[in-house]
């Protein structure tokens, strides 16, 4: 059996749940307490020593620990229904704009809150390492959330889904993106229209619920 490590509250395992829920994929679920430091302990050590979540531990003997991996084997072994594309354009349109996601969107987030929480102190970055906060790096992060905003608010105006023209992971992460988003105090207004209008239809397919 396929077992996804798992944390209810945090977006990077949220991504993996809702990959494999589209899927289809049977899986077991062991959650890991980030607020507690249980990632930290010696026993999720040996399971990731990147002390991070997600990890799914397959049943053919894989242990994948980010969530570029979990999807890239997902997709190869679960091909229906494609979530990375079909054709080669479909392939890099989905690539670029799921990597825009992350940098633009899921980074800014985690740099805004890792940097102004005190609750994360020397806590910077995820992983086995401290990192100190700097606290400039917050106001910036903030910043680049509302440009974040803005970029998929207009290559929404006339599009159903941000990209190949069908539901695709950059719909996962750009879900988790935007509703992360709000542990820094930012959500979709007035001033983004058809961003909510597709956050909205998102909202109708089960697996967002996760």
């Amino acid at each position: 059996m396929i077992t996804l490590y798992d944390c209810s509250s945090a977006p990077s395992p949220r991504r993996a749940r809702i990959l494999l829920a589209e899927k289809g994929v049977a899986h077991e679920t062991v959650q890991v307490d980030l607020r507690s430091g249980e990632q930290l302990g010696e026993a999720y050590r040996r399971i990731n020593p990147h002390c991070t979540v997600p990890t799914l531990c397959t049943d053919d003997g894989l242990t994948l620990t980010d969530n570029a991996g979990i999807t890239a084997y997902v997709e190869a072994r679960y091909p229906q229904p494609p979530l990375l594309g079909t054709t080669p354009a479909e392939k890099a349109e989905i690539a670029s704009w799921n990597w825009r996601i992350e940098f633009e969107g899921l980074m800014a987030i985690a740099e805004a809150l890792r940097n102004g929480s005190p609750a994360m102190a020397n806590r910077a970055l995820p992983g086995p390492v401290d990192y100190a906060q700097i606290p400039e790096l917050a106001q910036r992060g903030l910043a680049r959330v509302q440009q974040f905003f803005a970029t998929l608010n207009a290559r929404l105006a006339d599009r159903d889904f941000i990209a190949a023209d069908r539901f695709s992971l950059c719909d996962i992460t750009a879900v988790v993106a935007v509703d992360f988003a709000r542990v820094v105090k930012v959500k979709p207004g007035e001033m983004h229209p058809h961003l909510v209008r597709w956050r909205a239809a998102m909202a109708q397919r089960p697996a967002m619920a996760l």
